[in-house]
């Protein structure tokens, strides 16, 4: 009778093998590049982050989640940080949020570009549509062998594998808030005579910001997932606290690494989170702000009532 292990007669194990160690071998000068920029920004920002004296972050941590969220976010916040220091692995914190910051800027500078290009290109869509899915699937530890065999270990491979698994939520996202404007909105730019470029701004992305960064908040949660995994490759961090815990049978030790993972977490969640849902005019000023940052023209709000108001 035929079994089912007869039919395994492809080495597909060693012809992976073979082609990673074509590319490594053939296109390192590819892999420098991309490692340079990463292991820079990575650096200055685990610089700043120790160098900036507890009491003087805590007060920064507060006021800004208080801007940008809430006072009880504010305060959930300062005391989680203050928790964090208490239980003795502040460094450690540390180093885990310069390793979040940095992954947000690689996947913001990636994210919101391709999802663009996703949104206004169905044929693009349709061939990096797989490709996330592929991505989004995919084990947090599968990511780790390739970034070996390419990358090396330490903490500047660990943040690759980061940014690249940390990247999808929002390139969907940003994909998804374009293709979510309404259509007589962008009939109403059209009708007066608005470039695709001024739809783009004026129109499709300010109404698409809500979205967008709820992306972000994803991104940032899976940011804060992979940057606890890459320890295993050497990544520093908390991650590398609850490992070595677990490698020498400390609980206590895994414990507190764990505990300050999921108030880091919560932190960073309920900030971004807020972020995403403007409610009150504070939140719609600080979205405002960060979108005529890159625009340099009229608030979205001004734009979209507008646009609103032509349509009638």
């Amino acid at each position: 009778m035929l079994d089912a292990d007869d039919l395994a007669i492809f080495p597909v194990d060693q012809w992976i093998a073979d082609a990673v160690q074509w590319v490594a071998l053939h296109l390192r000068p590819l892999f420098i590049a991309i490692k340079w920029p990463v292991e820079n920004l990575l650096s200055f920002n685990d610089y700043i982050l120790h160098e900036i004296p507890f009491p003087i972050f805590i007060v920064l941590v507060f006021l800004t989640a208080y801007r940008l969220a809430s006072i009880g976010i504010a305060v959930f916040s300062a005391i989680s940080l203050v928790v964090i220091a208490a239980i003795g692995v502040w460094t450690e914190a540390m180093t885990t949020l310069s390793l979040i910051t940095t992954a947000i800027v690689f996947c913001t500078a990636i994210g919101v570009p391709t999802g663009i290009w996703c949104a206004r290109n169905d044929k693009v869509w349709s061939v990096v549509r797989p490709v996330l899915d592929i991505m989004q699937t995919t084990p947090t530890f599968v990511y780790l062998v390739p970034v070996v065999m390419l990358f090396g270990v330490g903490t500047v491979p660990g943040e690759v594998a980061v940014v690249t698994a940390a990247a999808p939520p929002l390139i969907r996202f940003t994909n998804l808030g374009i293709r979510m404007v309404e259509q007589e909105m962008v009939e109403a730019g059209l009708a007066f005579g608005a470039y695709k470029r001024q739809l783009l701004w004026e129109i499709q992305l300010p109404l698409a910001i809500p979205t967008i960064l709820g992306g972000l908040n994803q991104t940032v949660l899976t940011a804060m997932v992979m940057s606890v995994v890459v320890a295993m490759i050497g990544a520093e961090g908390l991650g590398l606290v609850v490992l070595q815990g677990l490698g020498r049978l400390d609980v206590g030790r895994a414990a507190v690494g764990g505990i300050a993972i999921v108030l880091l977490a919560m932190m960073l969640d309920r900030i971004t989170q807020q972020l995403a849902q403007p409610t009150d005019r504070k939140r719609r000023s600080v979205l405002s702000y960060l979108f005529n940052l890159f625009k340099g023209e009229r608030s979205h709000e001004a734009v979209a009532t507008s646009a609103a108001n032509r349509t009638h």
